[in-house]
């Protein structure tokens, strides 16, 4: 069983925080194995895929009195028929129980959930497998899980096998989007999502999408949600001080995996230009997991200057983030526009660099090239304008 010391401290915390601990994260994202090993031996645990399970919840206060546990998890609880009062009875009803939800969506964010359970749950994003993680899985190379991805048993494969990729969405399909949200059409569900794969990390725009795949605005905007409630995607909205030289409205939207970016791309190898996209992706991955409380936000002006994430602060520090394959990658170009608007904060230039960050005067900006691990993003939060 791989080790993730990260994820399991992840979910303690939260433990301390309330009684139900929410660990969603996408199919065969190692979810149900992370469940296991922080729940230990001696735990309740319930597979709700399983309709002999199903009928052993029907009746939550029955169940609870009879499964005497320290903890109970419950795996992939949103194919329950009323997930939302099984975790609120056991909540309220038990007091000393420690309650492990995982599934593939956000909670209280689709149709199955009908209560929020407010103030009894913490949230924990189960992201692919991050740099950090790599040599829990095999000692897997950078370039590996670039084009692989992260989940793993794509990431544990000597390599990519296209089969998995396929599979796995039409599972996705088949098994949580029409569960949760009803959708009747695989094909044309699928045929939106590889389109969001395949301009992953760029500007969408939903109009620009309806009429490239020639369906509905309201098809693109129910799948891109439905995508972004199962955390297939992620959206990350510009951050702006409402000034007309700023993009405002137009979001970036990122696939959850590079490896399904690489397929979805037609990549069976990787080209020196391919390395930077995919790379950005695996930094956003790093920020979602160790700044799960922060917003992450994205910045454009309208004649094309760029950063790649900003994180908003106390008051009006906001710090900026842009992603590079190499060191030598970098133009202060970008940060200067920025800087012009948003003068108060840190500039970051994360690469795969080795060692200590490294702090230059570049333009006038100082700058602080890192790595993800050594990111040092630890100011205290506030909402971003986005």
């Amino acid at each position: 069983m791989v080790d993730r010391p990260f994820w399991r401290a992840r979910i303690e915390r939260a433990w301390a925080q309330a009684p139900i601990v929410w660990l969603a994260g996408v199919r065969r994202s190692g979810k149900t194995t992370l469940a296991r090993a922080v729940a230990g031996p001696d735990a309740v645990f319930v597979n709700c895929d399983d309709p002999t399970s199903q009928r052993r919840v029907a009746d939550p206060i029955r169940f609870f009195r009879e499964n005497q546990s320290r903890i109970v998890v419950f795996d992939e609880i949103h194919q329950l028929g009323d997930p939302s009062l099984v975790l609120k009875i056991g909540a309220d009803e038990f007091p000393a129980l420690r309650i492990l939800a995982t599934g593939s969506s956000t909670l209280a964010a689709s149709r199955k959930f009908r209560d929020t359970l407010t103030g009894r749950k913490r949230l924990v994003h189960l992201v692919p497998a991050l740099l950090e993680e790599l040599p829990a899985f095999g000692e897997a190379t950078l370039d590996h899980r670039l084009l692989a991805g992260g989940l793993p048993q794509a990431l544990m494969a000597a390599e990519p096998d296209v089969s998995f990729y396929r599979e796995w969405m039409d599972s996705f399909f088949a098994r949580d989007v029409q569960r949760l949200f009803g959708f009747r059409d695989m094909n044309r569900f699928n045929e939106v999502f590889e389109y969001v794969l395949r301009g992953s990390g760029g500007s969408f725009s939903v109009n620009g999408a309806a009429t490239e795949l020639g369906v509905a605005r309201p098809t693109i905007e129910s799948h891109l949600r439905a995508l972004a409630i199962t955390h297939a995607v992620t959206v990350v909205r510009p951050y702006h001080a409402g000034t007309r030289r700023e993009i405002v409205k137009q979001p970036k939207v990122y696939g959850f995996d590079t490896g399904f970016v690489a397929f979805a791309r037609g990549w069976e190898s990787l080209r020196p230009d391919d390395r930077g996209p995919l790379w950005e992706h695996v930094v956003l991955e790093h920020l979602l997991a160790h700044l799960p409380d922060r917003t992450i936000a994205t910045w454009r002006d309208k004649v094309d200057h760029e950063v790649d994430f900003v994180v908003a602060g106390a008051r009006d520090q906001v710090d900026a983030i842009e992603c590079k394959w190499s060191d030598r990658a970098f133009s202060p170009v970008n940060l200067h526009a920025f800087r012009a608007m948003h003068p108060q904060g840190r500039n970051f230039v994360v690469t795969p660099r080795s060692g200590p960050p490294l702090t230059r005067s570049i333009g006038g900006l100082e700058v602080t090239f890192t790595s993800p691990g050594t990111l040092p993003l630890v100011r205290p939060a506030r909402s971003a304008r986005a």
